[in-house]
């Protein structure tokens, strides 16, 4: 039995022992243990399954196996799920030079293994930067990121990330050109990605998006920046005005700092007012502001009035949302997703013209179908309410979905003398605050990477400088381990400018791969307090809710780093390695890779006992 034949035998044997061992899952008494034990076998099973895909896709366009004749097709399929050693054989088949059923290997991957077309290319894409290309002259050729491809077969690296990783720097080929300097970033792109890869599993993807659209930012002069920075206006869809704003990184930052300072519980407790009547404005009730009481409002508005009596002489008795969206000449602005004079970014163009498939399954937040059927609007996920309340404002203004509070908080900025715009007491309702944070060994190494926003926006050296001239940014200096070195001023107690500092610099939760926003957490004491510990900026760390916690309850470690942040360590049961760790969830690309190393250094330092570190007691 040849070597091939041998593997096909081992495969559908392999399909028979997984289907009984997943059916043995349903059996009501398996253990917990079993069960957690089961999708850890699963999990590195779909690992192996991802690589043979790939391996599965490639063999088939390099065979030519698009050309089998239909008596080698029927003999496949004669074979079928359990074929007995005579039928793999039979199997090996033959191709033709005639005409077949398929022309080319997506066609085969497709029309007879119904792989989604979607699916299918992006296969033979991978396949090409992870495996081998194929020439225009049909000739084999070398893996077009050969970096990746090395680790693709690696078994201690995912390698879904590695196709992931390959896709999005394929996406950017056009971005970043052609040439030696073109290859070269494409060559450090590989490098860092899979520097990402090994060392921050849980938020490589989100680093390696980053890492890309910074390498193409990069390679984009500011005049071809500047040309596309705008506020685009969409038309009206379904019933809403649509806009597409394009925002250079440091004017980002601006419209982040609005979205934080809304969703900060002590911006919505201290505004509730002010923020439920910019909430009520959206709507026509009786409880919308506008009116002191019902003698100053003129008839069209007093209910009862002619006004709305009026409205029920319509003898078609059509009153739909859209005639208030007209433009005059009775057609509503054209439903096109890709409108004229857009680049490809908004409406990605599709060979096959799948596009409407995808925009279903992929379709854009805030929709109907997102909501679930009897959803009122402007509510969070199912939350019910009373008839009475969907006719009015949309709940408490906590409750609210976050896109909707985003909006709000937005137009409570732009409309400065508007409904909710300023407090009973005349103070502004959202105070956005803007920061940036200054590396300052790498601003004296580079000169260049080395500001990043609260948000962890990596902000170009030509535009940090210029935000660095407003009034109303704070900045704060860190070293390479995210110790704060310069603040401005030290005071014994957390003021109000240790914990603004503390939050720009750790950006959220230092529990690893947990992704809450530092204005959702709480500043935590390393040192007890009660026991004489002082409330310093180099013994705080910042928690979730529920890290906070479970820190108190001694289910993982604060590591204290004598001239670096705090360190995380995670018990064996989660970290077999016991190593130390930052949450790089929140941080740039460069600044992630960078803590990474740190970590891994500490981590060895610590073990060889030449660390000045110490554990916080709980």
């Amino acid at each position: 039995m040849s070597t091939s034949s041998e593997a096909l035998m081992n495969l559908s044997q392999a399909d028979r022992l997984l289907g009984s061992a997943v059916s043995a899952l349903s059996d009501p008494d398996v253990p917990a243990g079993h069960a957690a034990y089961a999708a850890l076998l699963i999990e590195h099973l779909a690992q192996q399954l991802s690589r043979a895909q790939l391996r599965a896709a490639e063999a088939v366009r390099r065979t030519g196996a698009h050309k089998l004749d239909t008596d080698s097709l029927q003999a496949i399929a004669d074979g079928g799920l359990e074929p007995t050693p005579q039928d793999v054989e039979a199997a090996a088949g033959r191709t033709t030079v005639a005409r077949t059923h398929f022309k080319k290997a997506l066609d085969l991957l497709a029309g007879w293994l119904n792989v989604p077309v979607s699916t299918a290319r992006d296969r033979l894409a991978a396949a090409d930067s992870l495996i081998a290309q194929v020439t225009d002259a049909g000739e084999p050729a070398g893996p077009a990121l050969p970096v990746l491809a090395a680790a693709f077969d690696d078994p201690d690296t995912d390698p879904r990330l590695v196709i992931s990783a390959a896709r999005k720097i394929r996406a950017a080929d056009k971005d970043l050109g052609t040439g030696p300097e073109a290859e070269q970033t494409r060559a450090e792109l590989q490098e860092l990605s899979l520097e990402l890869i090994r060392s921050q599993p849980a938020t490589a993807r989100k680093h390696i998006s980053a890492l890309v659209a910074q390498a193409v930012g990069e390679r984009r002069p500011p005049e071809a920046l500047l040309s596309q920075i705008g506020v685009y206006p969409l038309g009206i869809r379904n019933g809403l005005e649509r806009f597409l704003v394009k925002l250079l990184p440091s004017q980002g930052e601006t419209m982040h700092a609005i979205f934080r300072a809304v969703d900060n519980p002590k911006t919505m407790a201290g505004n509730r007012d002010a923020l439920a009547e910019q909430a009520a404005a959206l709507t026509d009730d009786d409880s919308a502001p506008g009116w002191d009481d019902e003698s100053t409002m003129p008839d069209w508005a007093k209910a009862g009035s002619a006004a709305d009596d009026s409205a029920d002489d319509d003898p078609t008795g059509d009153h739909s949302a859209g005639d208030h969206f007209t433009d005059g000449t009775g057609d509503e602005t054209p439903d096109d997703d890709c409108p004229s004079g857009f680049d490809a970014d908004i409406c990605p163009e599709d060979d096959d013209n799948e596009c409407g498939n995808r925009r279903e399954a992929d379709r854009e937040p805030g929709t109907d179908a997102e909501a679930p059927s009897g959803t009122p609007p402007g509510a969070v996920g199912g939350t019910a309410r009373t008839a009475a309340n969907d006719a009015a404002v949309p709940g408490p203004f906590e409750d609210l979905r976050p896109e909707l509070r985003h909006l709000l908080g937005l137009m409570a900025v732009l409309q400065a003398n508007g409904p909710g715009a300023l407090a009973a007491d005349g103070h502004a309702v959202i105070t956005p605050q803007i920061g940036v944070l200054l590396d300052y060994d790498k601003m004296l190494e580079t000169g260049r990477d080395f500001a990043v926003s609260t948000s962890g926006i990596p902000i170009p050296a030509g535009q940090a400088r210029a935000m660095v001239c407003n009034a109303g940014l704070y900045p704060v200096v860190l070293n390479g381990k995210s110790r704060i070195l310069d603040l401005g001023r030290t005071q014994r107690l957390f003021s109000k400018s240790q914990a603004r500092a503390i939050r720009a610099a750790y950006r959220g939760c230092a529990y690893p791969g947990c992704s809450m926003p530092a204005h959702r957490c709480e500043l935590d004491h390393l040192d007890k307090w009660e026991l004489g510990g002082r409330t310093d900026i180099e013994t705080s760390d910042l928690y979730c809710e529920i890290h906070h916690i479970a820190r108190h309850c001694g289910l993982f470690h604060a590591v204290k780093v004598k001239g670096s942040r705090p360190m995380v360590l995670l018990p064996r049961e989660l970290d077999p390695e016991q190593r130390l760790q930052f949450n790089t969830y929140f941080f740039s690309p460069s600044e992630a890779l960078r803590l990474a190393e740190w970590a891994r250094q500490a981590t060895v330092l610590w073990r060889a006992g030449r660390l000045d570190a110490s554990i916080a007691d709980p």
